[in-house]
C-alpha cells in the first residue's frame, strides 16, 4: 500500500508544479489585428464582404432589424446570435486562418479556442457531454435519496441516521447547477452565461474541498464545520465576487481552480491511506482517475477539426468518474448506518 501510495503523490506533485506553466488563458483578444477586425465589425456591420442582418444600424445607431412580424419565430432565433458575437466569430476565424497561413499555432480568444459552430451551438461536444454529467449526477443523487429515505432504517423522528446527508444534499444541487450552466455556456458563449458557468464551477470545487475535509476528518460536531466551511466559503465567495464585478481573469482563475481540486485530491488521497472503509477502492479510483483528467485542463491543445479539444476529453473523463463517486458516496451511506447501528445494539 505504502509504494502504491508513493506513486499517487508523484503524481499529485507533478500536478501541482504544473500551475507554475498556466500562462494567460486569452491572448487571441490582445491581438490588435483581431481587436480593429472586431471594433470596425460592431461599427459596420461586416467582416470583409460578410455582413450580418441584426449588426445593421440607422444614422441615430438604432438597429435596422426590422419589425418583429418581419422577424423569425422565437424557436429559431435561438440559433441566431447578437452583432458581437457574430463579429468576434469571423473575426477570429480570419485572424486565425491568417495566422495558420504564416504557420503560427491558433490562440484563445475570451478564455476560448477558436471552436467551428454547429447548429447553432458554439461547442456541441461539449455541451453533450455536459448533458451527460448532469445526468449521471442526477441519477447518483436520486438512488443517494431512494437508498437513504426508502432501504435503510430511519431515526425515530424519520432522519437518517447518516451524518453527512444534508452536506450530500447540497453537493448533488451544486453539480447539477454546474453541468446545466456548463452546458448553457458551451452552448452559446456570452458574458451572463460565462459568468454564471465559471461561478457556479467555482463554488462546486470550493464545497467540494470543504466535504473533503470534513469528511475525511469525520467532523460530525456543528461548531467544528463552521469554522472549517468560514474560511473556505469567505475565499470562493470573494473569488466568485472577482471575476463577476472587478475582473474575469482566466489565467489567475485557472490557478485558484487547480489548486483547490488537486487539495481535495489530496485530502481524500491521504484519507484513502489510512482508512479501514471497505470501499476505499473506488475513492482510490475517483482520486486517480480525476489527478490524471485534470491533467487535460493545464496540459490544454486546441480542437481537433474545430470541435473536440482537452477540455471537451475532461468532460468525457468525468462520466464515468461521476458513476464511481456516486456510488462510494452510497456505499459509506451503508457503512456509516452499519457502524451506528451496531453501536446502538
Amino acid at each position: 500500500m505504502n509504494k502504491m501510495a508513493d506513486r499517487y503523490w508523484i503524481i499529485f506533485f507533478v500536478v501541482y508544479s504544473c500551475l507554475v506553466r498556466v500562462l494567460d488563458a486569452s491572448a487571441g483578444d490582445a491581438d490588435p489585428l483581431y481587436r480593429d477586425c472586431v471594433g470596425q465589425c460592431e461599427k459596420t456591420g461586416c467582416v470583409g464582404e460578410r455582413c450580418f442582418l441584426h449588426c445593421k444600424f440607422s444614422s441615430d445607431s438604432s438597429s435596422l432589424d426590422g419589425p418583429w412580424y418581419m422577424q423569425e419565430p422565437l424557436y429559431l432565433q435561438w440559433k441566431q446570435w447578437d452583432c458581437q458575437s457574430d463579429c468576434r466569430y469571423h473575426c477570429m476565424l480570419d485572424r486565425e486562418k491568417e495566422r495558420a497561413e504564416l504557420g503560427h499555432g491558433p490562440f484563445k480568444y475570451h478564455g476560448k479556442w477558436p471552436f467551428r459552430r454547429l447548429y447553432g451551438f458554439q461547442e456541441p461536444v461539449s455541451v453533450g457531454l455536459s448533458a451527460l454529467n448532469l445526468a449521471m449526477h442526477f441519477h447518483g443523487w436520486l438512488s443517494f435519496f431512494i437508498l437513504l429515505y426508502y432501504k435503510l432504517p430511519l431515526k425515530p423522528d424519520k432522519r437518517p441516521c447518516y451524518d453527512y446527508t444534508g452536506l450530500w444534499h447540497i453537493y448533488g444541487f451544486l453539480s447539477m447547477n454546474s453541468w446545466f450552466w456548463s452546458a448553457v455556456f458551451h452552448s452559446r458563449d456570452v458574458d451572463l452565461t460565462e459568468k454564471l458557468d465559471y461561478s457556479s464551477a467555482v463554488a462546486l470545487l470550493g464545497y467540494s474541498l470543504l466535504l473533503a475535509i470534513v469528511r475525511s476528518f469525520s467532523v460530525r460536531n456543528e461548531a467544528a464545520r463552521v469554522m472549517v466551511a468560514a474560511p473556505l466559503v469567505a475565499f470562493t465567495t470573494t473569488h466568485i465576487l472577482y471575476l463577476n464585478n472587478y475582473k474575469m481573469d482566466y489565467g489567475w482563475n485557472m490557478k485558484v481552480c487547480v489548486v483547490m481540486g488537486v487539495t481535495q485530491l489530496l485530502v481524500w488521497a491521504m484519507w484513502a491511506g489510512v482508512t479501514r472503509h471497505p470501499s476505499r477502492w473506488k475513492l482510490w479510483s475517483v482520486v486517480v482517475g480525476g489527478g490524471l483528467a485534470m491533467l487535460l485542463e493545464i496540459y490544454d491543445f486546441p480542437p481537433y477539426e474545430g470541435l473536440v479539444d482537452a477540455h471537451a476529453l475532461w468532460h468525457a473523463t468525468t462520466i464515468p468518474l461521476t458513476y464511481v463517486w456516486w456510488s462510494f458516496i452510497k456505499d459509506d451511506v451503508e457503512y456509516r448506518t452499519s457502524s451506528l447501528l451496531k453501536k446502538v445494539k
